[in-house]
């Protein structure tokens, strides 16, 4: 789950971690009076969605007066914002974010993240903040140090000396930089992030260090520990789908290919995928049912599927072992019945009560393309798709 930028200045302020001032803005004449009450000779006019790059897309303007506020913030609200991360679609700006514009001699880039590889925390510092972080990765990436935190240890002081040692931060910086590191990490632990990222994290003429940006991203299996985090979520940011697929303990997200694809257990839902492309198909989704589907998931998640009209085939690919193979039998049965569905339907079941599964579908008399195995699967639906 993502929050917006405004919202991860609140948490910030509310675990010790010094930001600007700010205030939301839903319409031009709550932006001049949040200019007025922020009282400086300039701000910033941040446009809130779910999405970084939004400088370069128009996103953030700098003001001057009351009205300059009013007037950019009139522009922002309503449009629609086209960044490297939200694609070519873009995402409509719903509200504003002015902030007390800052001094800034300094700019550096930091983040921590869930490393699932090392299983640890990895915390990424850079002297190139305010660009992308991808780019410094690709072309300079001595420029980008990582130290990766044992969970079971904690943060540790040699920690901190690596990654300040590794940029060359001035003695001057170095323990501003260690304090708010060890805030964050407190952060991270606390609210189960899976991703803390700052960009920029700005050094003023002051010699303050502040993060001008937030993006927060939480791990949604712990959502249930935090509450409060969970009130934050902003559905009109998330994919209509994707939301209503939560609602019935489905993973889904939407892709841009033309086969829908139903599995259960997300290893195999990638390597569903991948198949499909090596058979010349495009994935239209990942949809996991998970391990304990019921027959009311699979009817929900074939309604889910034949939602996206680019959907032009479906390729269910099943693994029993908690899950039963003629409970998705009968749960196809019921969503073909219900829905009406009419695009080609390739099914590969294993496991649990396969035969009585496969028996189900054979004696059903709805026109469904049995496969044998997912390589098997996969070739039959993006053959049928090609004729």
């Amino acid at each position: 789950m993502n929050i917006h930028e405004y919202q991860a200045k609140e948490l910030f302020r509310s675990n010790g971690v010094t930001v600007p001032n700010g205030f939301l803005a839903r319409s031009g004449t709550e932006a001049e009076f949040a200019f007025r009450r922020l009282k400086g000779p300039v701000a910033v006019v941040k446009a809130q969605i779910h999405a970084g790059g939004r400088g370069k897309a128009g996103g953030v303007k700098l003001v001057k007066t009351p009205d300059e506020c009013r007037v950019e913030a009139e522009k922002m609200i309503g449009m629609t914002l086209v960044t490297h991360q939200t694609g070519p679609e873009g995402k409509k700006v719903n509200q504003v974010y002015i902030e007390s514009g800052s001094s800034i001699e300094k700019e550096y880039y930091l983040a921590l993240l869930l490393d699932r590889e090392t299983a640890s925390v990895g915390i990424m510092l850079s002297t190139e903040g305010g660009v992308d972080i991808e780019e410094v990765a690709e072309k300079t990436p001595e420029k980008l140090i990582t130290v990766n935190v044992d969970p079971t240890i904690g943060l540790q002081a040699f920690h901190l000396r690596s990654l300040t040692a590794g940029v060359g931060l001035p003695k001057s910086e170095v323990k501003s930089l260690s304090q708010l590191v060890k805030k964050l990490y407190t952060m991270f632990v606390k609210y189960d992030f899976s991703m803390l990222e700052i960009n920029p994290l700005v050094v003023t003429s002051d010699g303050q260090m502040i993060p001008l940006d937030g993006k927060m991203n939480f791990d949604d299996n712990a959502l249930f520990r935090h509450p409060e985090i969970e009130a934050m979520r902003d559905f009109e940011e998330e994919d209509e789908r994707e939301v209503e697929a939560s609602k019935y303990g489905l993973s889904y997200i939407g892709l841009d290919g033309n086969i829908g694809c139903l599995v259960n257990g997300a290893g195999l839902a990638m390597a569903t995928m991948d198949i499909i492309k090596y058979y010349g198909g495009e994935p239209a989704n990942f949809l996991d049912v998970g391990g304990g589907a019921t027959e009311e998931m699979v009817t929900n998640a074939f309604r889910i599927i034949l939602q996206d009209k680019a959907v032009k085939g479906i390729f269910v690919n099943i693994f029993g072992g908690i899950m039963r193979c003629d409970v998705i039998a009968k749960g196809i049965l019921a969503a073909s019945k219900s829905l009406g569905v009419s695009v080609p339907l390739v099914v590969r079941l294993e496991g649990t009560n396969v035969e009585e599964g496969k028996k189900i579908l054979k004696e059903s008399g709805l026109d469904i393309l049995a496969a044998d195995n997912m390589a098997d699967g996969a070739k039959k639906i993006t053959d049928a798709l090609k004729s």
